[in-house]
């Protein structure tokens, strides 16, 4: 006799098991320096006693695939069928305004040229006090990523659009101390860090690279973000900093000739002669961004072939594979949510160049592939502070499989995907936009002390969704949900996703919906989605 379908008999020999979810198994992954023996097994599964019976729903997609892109319609299914907004608290307008006086005030340091990379208002290992300044500091200075331009050009676009004179003064000290300095001159590419005025290669993340050298991922993120500054400041002053832009053409051709055979950027130049010294990785693809940049700035094309022959190799290498890997230098290579970013970028810097429609289904195919790490319900948090003010997940992206907190770099999508909606009329993006700045405009302090420290405006980059990741602890020994400090890079991602293309064409005061997105978007030139 068969058993009634979806009812699993057990008798005194025989025993079934069904995972939902995952175990942490045969470890505790917590994050890739901390790894911990297997917990007990009591605190996951359920057990059936002898003629005990479970009742569960799977759904189960049978659908032909070419490659792994397949998977794209079933996560927006999945997005539909269980999509809750982040809590609703906040505006853009407020959000600017709160994070970027908080940095201003609390993160510069004057004579340091730039922000700190932490911020502390209790006491935290490693941390230092500097006089005259209220709170304690970790510097971590770098060119770009965490700490340097990651930082400095967001706060520049917020001075600009509050009208902050002082404010901008401080990002421009940053940036410009940054161009001016930051370049090798044995090999003309910029050093990705800097500690007290001395530039290196040597940054936090070091001692986890196979080979030392400049990071193409910093590299191009250094010099995109340089023209980002160059932008900002014509299009709001009239300001031409011809002398920023005569470095940054002096890089970008360097950066060319790094490619290989395929059209990948390096992973690692080399410190010496800047030649290509490790590849196989997707990190190198802001190189690229940086070039299609520049190409869509200044009008020069000359290396428009070896960058659609670049863009090309990184879509079919990686983004067709759904599997980007080797961006941040923290993850060791791991497939991660953050070099997707630099690609989206390219793209679409490359459409605005040749016009090719081909250009905004890969930006499409990107959207897809970041959101495939980013959250489209509210995950239950059990653990102060997070569950205590109410944070959502929703909005939010996993940063990689080897550190999978929620951060908020993601955020700078928030321009992109504006960008996109200017021509195609797709909601699903549309929905996934509103996501993403309703999270940003609720994952900081909006009151001082909201989550535990700080004033308000201050916010980390770390937030544990889940068990799993939490590390950080109160000074009783309970565990802390997230990090419990100002972060001005952390901060810099929201703001440079409402700063933008978002600040131009919707309502500063108000949480958008997908409505009032495709209402704002008036220069649909073609239907998708």
């Amino acid at each position: 006799m068969l058993p009634t379908p979806g009812i699993v008999p057990c008798d005194d020999h025989a025993s079934v098991g069904v995972t939902i979810g995952y175990e942490n198994a045969p470890w505790l992954f917590v994050s890739s320096t901390d790894i911990r023996e297997r917990p007990d097994s009591a605190e996951g599964p359920i057990t059936l006693a002898p003629g005990g019976a479970a009742i569960m729903r799977l759904d189960i997609v049978d659908a032909p695939a070419r490659d792994e892109r397949a998977i794209i319609p079933v996560l927006e299914t999945v997005y539909r069928r269980f999509h809750e907004p982040p809590r609703q608290v906040g505006a853009p307008a407020r959000a600017i305004r709160d994070i970027a006086v908080a940095v201003d005030r609390d993160a510069w340091l004057e004579d340091e040229h730039m922000y700190a990379g932490f911020v502390f208002d209790h006491h935290s290992p490693g941390d230092e006090i500097i006089e005259g300044k209220p709170y304690m500091y970790r510097r971590l200075g770098s060119s770009s990523w965490t700490n340097g331009m990651a930082s400095a050009v967001p706060m520049l676009a917020s001075a600009w659009r509050l009208g902050d004179d002082a404010m901008r003064r401080h990002a421009l000290d940053g940036i410009e101390h940054i161009i001016q300095h930051c370049i090798n001159p044995t090999n003309g590419l910029p050093y990705t860090a800097v500690e007290h005025e001395r530039w290196s290669n040597r940054g936090w993340w070091f001692d986890g690279l196979s080979n030392p050298g400049h990071s193409g991922y910093l590299v191009g993120q250094t010099m995109y973000s340089a023209l980002r500054a160059w932008q900002i400041e014509r299009r709001f002053g009239g300001i031409d900093h011809s002398d920023w832009l005569k470095i940054i053409g002096n890089v970008i051709p360097r950066l060319a000739a790094g490619r290989n055979a395929v059209g990948e950027y390096p992973f690692v130049f080399d410190e010496m002669d800047g030649s290509g010294a490790e590849y196989e990785s997707f990190g190198g693809v802001w190189c690229l961004a940086a070039s299609a940049y520049w190409a869509l700035l200044t009008g020069d094309h000359s290396d428009l072939d070896g960058m659609l022959l670049s863009e090309r190799h990184y879509h079919d290498r990686y983004v067709a594979h759904m599997e980007c890997y080797g961006a941040p230098l923290d993850t060791s290579k791991a497939v991660d949510s953050e070099g997707i970013l630099g690609y989206i970028k390219a793209v679409g810097c490359l459409y605005a160049i040749t016009g090719d429609a081909m250009y905004l289904d890969r930006m499409r195919e990107a959207f897809a592939y970041e959101c495939s790490f980013r959250f489209c319900w509210n995950s239950p948090v059990g653990v102060p502070p997070l569950n205590e003010v109410g944070w959502s997940s929703c909005g939010g992206s996993v940063t990689s499989t080897s550190n999978a907190h929620i951060h908020p770099m993601s955020s700078v999508a928030i321009e992109d995907m504006v960008y996109y909606l200017r021509y195609r009329n797709d909601t699903y993006i549309a929905s996934r936009l509103c996501d993403a700045v309703g999270w940003s405009c609720q994952t900081y302090n909006l009151k001082d002390g909201e989550y535990g420290y700080g004033r308000v405006g201050w916010m980390s980059e770390r937030f544990c969704h889940c068990q799993g990741f939490l590390d950080e602890r109160y000074p009783d020994g309970s565990l802390c949900s997230t990090w419990r400090c100002l972060m001005p890079w952390a901060a810099g991602a929201i703001l440079d996703g409402l700063t933008g293309l978002y600040w131009d064409v919707m309502p500063h005061d108000e949480l958008p919906t997908v409505t009032m997105v495709s209402r704002a978007m008036g220069c649909v030139h073609d239907e998708k989605g």
